[in-house]
């Protein structure tokens, strides 16, 4: 039995299918309407649609920004960079997600951040003898750039468990690290 294409909804279904969406999960304005567009008989219904949900505040690009900024923060498992970075992409305007991820990394200190990051991500093992290996000294520093942590912290860091973390400044040009 083949899966086809989803049944096209009228404008009554398409709502009553953007509540449930939206009771499942948080969404931006942009997902919301992708989903929508799948679905939508008509594709004049979708505006109209989005209009009523934030109206009634079901939807609200900047409360979603929020909650999202606010859980990768407290979670540790992600740096500014990077959550700016996926709110961009699910595009939430850029002055709405700036300033949600701004509120959301206020009272974080990065370093830290960076510093139990590192101890989450290589448990049992001991970080300076680890890191006294050019490569994996270079791969720790590209997966914390990955995480969205900055540059600068990154690497004071990890210059606590090896000093030659300095070199990694020419990484982000593309120049070998050792």
């Amino acid at each position: 039995m083949g899966f086809g294409q989803p049944k096209k909804l009228a404008a009554g279904e398409l709502k009553d299918y953007a509540l449930r969406l939206l009771a499942g999960r948080s969404l931006s304005v942009a997902d919301l309407k992708g989903k929508l567009r799948q679905r939508a008989a008509h594709l004049p219904d979708i505006d109209d649609i989005v209009l009523q949900l934030k109206e009634y505040g079901a939807l609200s690009d900047s409360r979603y920004a929020e909650h999202y900024a606010g859980a990768r923060a407290g979670g540790g498992s992600f740096g500014r960079q990077r959550v700016l970075s996926d709110l961009l992409r699910r595009k939430v305007a850029p002055k709405i997600a700036e300033r949600a991820v701004g509120d959301a990394f206020a009272g974080f200190d990065e370093n830290q951040m960076i510093h139990q990051w590192l101890a989450r991500k290589y448990r049992n093992q001991d970080l300076s003898a680890l890191l006294k290996d050019p490569a994996k000294l270079a791969s720790a520093y590209r997966r914390l750039r990955q995480a969205g942590f900055a540059s600068g912290p990154s690497i004071r860091v990890l210059k606590r468990f090896a000093a030659q973390a300095g070199q990694l400044e020419g990484l982000e040009d593309g120049e070998p690290a050792g």
